[in-house]
């Protein structure tokens, strides 16, 4: 599919994701629409293309369903990227809900209703729980342990619905654990990646949750996004669930090592505290789906994108221990 010219909503586009994403819609030819109530999503996450005449951002919760469904009526493409993340289920888990799940229903009847052409929902490695085999293919089955994966999962289910029962052309993708410029470290919403990195540059512990033997599979943000995109654009992709990952996993505390060195500080000193509630012990991706329908294959490694986000830390104008004063630690307490 053509982008050239066409219309495209984005919820979630004033974030971490998301705004990776509407970098490459613009690239793309496309007029784009951003929704964000800025909880998580930021201004400054768009500041560079601010000026871009094809770019609006409109100030809109995703559960006001009327404003929402006025800003799809002439859209070709609604991806859907609003979230409350993992970290926030914890301490508010109906509410973590009502925007991953029960808003995706209302959005999905109201982007029917008026015609756009293709609804693609984001969700999220987490509705697999610990992985039972792996690398974990789609096929894989699904347990999540939080209110956040579940809430996810049944943002899907209604996604993949819509496609069985009204052929209403629809896409799942589910993204493996995203990192890189403009990734968050702050409040509820703060990763491990952006928390390790500033961290270890501001001579502070590296703090790990359990004993680090957890793993993950980590994916540099840009190669998240393509894969969004071309999920999003591709006919062979409706109807379909596709995993978009970096086929490899490490346990966190390679994790740490890894950082330390980018970093250049060997010593950095880890700290292990109480496992968080409800952590996935094992994800690792099988892209091999996005591979064949999409033609996606990863691009860049571990080292590559730790390096790239490094740099990127230093040409801000706040210092790493500017930038993490708005760290919690323990993000998913009240």
């Amino acid at each position: 599919m053509s982008l050239a010219g066409q219309t495209v909503v984005v919820t979630g586009g004033a974030g971490f994701i998301g705004s990776m994403l509407v970098r490459l819609l613009l690239d793309s030819g496309a007029t784009v629409r951003v929704v964000d109530n800025l909880v998580n999503g930021k201004h400054e996450n768009l500041a560079d293309i601010a000026n871009d005449e094809r770019l609006t951002l409109h100030l809109v919760d995703i559960r006001d369903t009327q404003p929402l469904k006025v800003l799809m009526e002439d859209a070709h493409i609604v991806f859907n990227l609003a979230v409350l993340g993992v970290r926030h289920s914890l301490h508010s888990p109906h509410e973590n809900h009502e925007v991953n799940a029960t808003a995706t229903l209302h959005m999905l009847s109201a982007a029917r209703e008026v015609g756009v052409g293709r609804y693609v929902y984001v969700s999220t490695s987490e509705v697999y729980g610990t992985a039972r085999t792996v690398p974990m293919t789609e096929l894989h089955p699904t347990f999540p342990m939080t209110v956040y994966g579940a809430s996810k999962l049944a943002g899907e289910c209604y996604t993949r619905a819509f496609w069985e029962t009204y052929r209403y052309p629809t896409v799942v993708v589910r993204p493996f654990n995203s990192y890189g410029i403009r990734s968050h470290h702050e409040g509820d919403s703060g990763e491990v990646i952006p928390k390790f990195l500033l961290r270890c540059m501001a001579d502070k512990a590296l703090i790990i949750f359990g004993d680090g033997r957890q793993t993950r599979d980590f994916t540099f943000v840009e190669d998240s996004a393509r894969g969004i995109l071309l999920a999003g654009t591709s006919d062979k992709a409706v109807g379909e669930t596709i995993n978009i990952g970096s086929n490899h996993e490490i346990t966190i505390n390679d994790l740490a090592d890894t950082v330390k060195a980018v970093v250049g500080k060997a010593n950095a000193e880890i700290i292990h505290d109480e496992p968080r509630p409800g952590d996935v012990l094992r994800l690792y991706a099988d892209s091999s789906k996005a591979g064949k329908l999409l033609g996606f294959e990863p691009r860049v490694t571990m080292t590559e994108g730790l390096q790239r986000l490094k740099a990127w830390y230093e040409a801000q104008s706040l210092s790493a221990e500017e930038l993490l004063e708005a760290e919690k630690v323990r993000n998913w307490e009240v």
